[in-house]
């Protein structure tokens, strides 16, 4: 795929962050042993140099606070100068173009943007018509790729599991529409994980998705023995009551995460979320608050990780 160069540099370093595909198991370690350092830094040490003088912008053409808060106390944690782009009210719903918004910011000397959008390839897009000294991080585009959150629940995993190759994991839930599961899958076998299981009804799984390297369940009873990772998914309310699902409560009775469910896997079985979640429709809230639950950590360590991604991208030599 044309991503595959276009993210490395010709030395082999990360020069745009946009999907984990194409990547190699070498800079996804080297990604989370940076995060790790930035990590256990002493607690009063709330500011890095390494940015010091660079200009990142969010921009954001889909709503999320806490994917575009986590990379703004990330860049300001490495001294960066931050700009916060609220598209959706700004020149885009003007009638100015996508390039034309790029083009405007690029005048301004910026270093990098970090990108959400709803259409699929959009990051790609950027990163194909912007200044060679310009890097761009995916931050979620259409139904495609979501590669910091991905990133952001392995490190979460390697915390409590240093070997991915023994683990069982299974990704519960919308498969279909999910950015995250895609990324997640990815990142999982490259990081050699045992085994990852998809557990979902047959209308919220994409055709093919054996390809990715996964085994299919359509019942929780079954997929979740024998796990020692669950990675539950947001369910999308709009597409209830619609051709995917027959009702939210059938949802949550067939494949809710509850006490009794998350029983069927290992023993001390840890749950995940990228959030937010739907409380009683795919978890039920003893679950998600529950001891076996990692939802807050990941919420922690978005910001360890994303400060780790951007002074990788960000090398001195740029300058």
């Amino acid at each position: 795929m044309h991503n595959q160069n276009l993210q490395l540099t010709a030395d082999g370093r990360l020069k745009h962050f946009l999907t984990i595909e194409g990547l190699s198991a070498e800079i996804l370690t080297e990604i989370l042993d940076t995060a790790e350092s930035f990590e256990s830094m002493p607690k009063g040490v709330k500011k890095y140099p390494l940015l010091q003088g660079k200009t990142v912008v969010n921009l954001f053409f889909e709503n999320s606070t806490r994917t575009r808060s986590t990379f703004e106390l990330a860049a300001t944690r490495l001294s960066a100068e931050v700009l916060n782009m609220d598209i959706a009210r700004s020149s885009t719903s003007k009638g100015e173009s996508l390039l034309d918004t790029i083009n405007n910011l690029e005048a301004m000397n910026v270093d990098m943007f970090v990108v959400r959008h709803d259409q699929s390839g959009a990051a790609h897009f950027i990163a194909q018509h912007t200044s060679p000294h310009i890097s761009i991080i995916n931050a979620g585009d259409g139904q495609h790729a979501h590669p910091t959150q991905a990133m952001l629940d392995m490190f979460t995993i390697r915390q409590h599991h240093r070997d991915f190759s023994r683990l069982k994991v299974a990704i519960v839930g919308d498969v279909l529409h999910s950015r995250v599961a895609r990324s997640q899958i990815q990142a999982l076998n490259m990081l050699g994980v045992k085994e990852i299981r998809v557990i979902a009804p047959k209308t919220l799984l994409p055709a093919q998705i054996e390809s990715l390297g996964v085994k299919i369940y359509l019942d929780m009873a079954e997929g979740l023995n024998d796990i020692d990772i669950i990675m539950m998914l947001r369910l999308q309310k709009e597409r209830m009551n619609s051709a995917f699902l027959a009702s939210e409560s059938e949802y949550y009775k067939c494949f809710g995460l509850t006490e009794e469910r998350l029983r069927l896997a290992k023993k001390n079985a840890l749950v995940m979320h990228p959030g937010p979640i739907n409380r009683g429709l795919e978890i039920a809230s003893a679950v998600a608050d529950g001891k076996q639950s990692l939802i807050l950590q990941q919420v922690h360590n978005g910001i360890a990780v994303r400060m780790a991604i951007m002074s990788m991208i960000i090398q001195p030599e740029q300058a």
